[in-house]
């Protein structure tokens, strides 16, 4: 699955995974992070989630990082800023109202690019790679984020025999593979998600969780 597959999903709307409202799970468990106020947040593959309003008047900093330029040109203008822009390193930057935005490729990052970062919300970035990817995409993270980090992650756990992703089923056990090595990995919340996802009944699945977990890097 290359950088192609989701630039045509942004310009076909095909976009099934944006949520319309702030995503509950970060609204319920953000505060067992324990970040201050003024702490930066790191949101990998960000799209034009609300989620980056939430952390933004939770009192963060929030730095986003997206292929799409339509989804970061889409996220500002439907939530009525007026960013500023520039440049740095491969990215092209836009920033307004306490939002910045790096547009480019994810694998492109490099450590100083995160030197501030303090915690990660990956609510949709995980779960949207196939499993090749999903490992270089933890390796990738282990070489850029600060020691100290801490990660609110959630994660999709179905039969992926009944369904082919994305969004990919990931186990509490790949995820303790995927960051063990360089993070400690504890799930805090697994919710039966499927009744409020109807449409995940329709793709064939008949049981669907959402798994909720925090991360701290070492």
């Amino acid at each position: 699955m290359e950088k192609d597959f989701w630039l045509e999903r942004w310009e076909k709307k095909e976009t099934g995974f944006h949520q319309e409202d702030f995503n509950p799970h970060l609204q319920q468990f953000w505060k067992q992070l324990g970040m201050p106020q003024g702490c930066e947040v790191f949101v990998p593959l960000c799209g034009k989630s609300l989620d980056l309003l939430w952390l933004r008047d939770a009192h963060h900093r929030v730095l986003g990082v997206e292929i799409s330029s339509l989804a970061v040109q889409s996220f500002f203008e439907e939530n009525g800023m007026r960013p500023s822009h520039g440049h740095i390193g491969k990215f092209e930057f836009c920033e307004a109202d306490g939002i910045g935005v790096l547009c480019g490729d994810f694998f492109d990052l490099e450590e100083e690019d995160l030197a501030g970062v303090g915690a990660v919300y990956d609510r949709a970035s995980l779960i949207a790679l196939p499993a090749e990817m999903r490992e270089r995409y933890a390796e990738h993270l282990a070489k850029i984020l600060p020691v100290g980090t801490k990660v609110l992650l959630i994660a999709l756990e179905y039969d992926q025999g009944e369904m082919s992703g994305p969004p990919f089923s990931v186990s509490e056990e790949e995820v303790e593979a995927l960051f063990g090595g360089f993070a400690e990995v504890k799930r805090i919340a697994s919710i039966d998600a499927l009744e409020e996802n109807p449409r995940f009944r329709t793709r064939g699945l008949t049981r669907l969780l959402e798994n909720v977990f925090l991360l701290e890097v070492n």
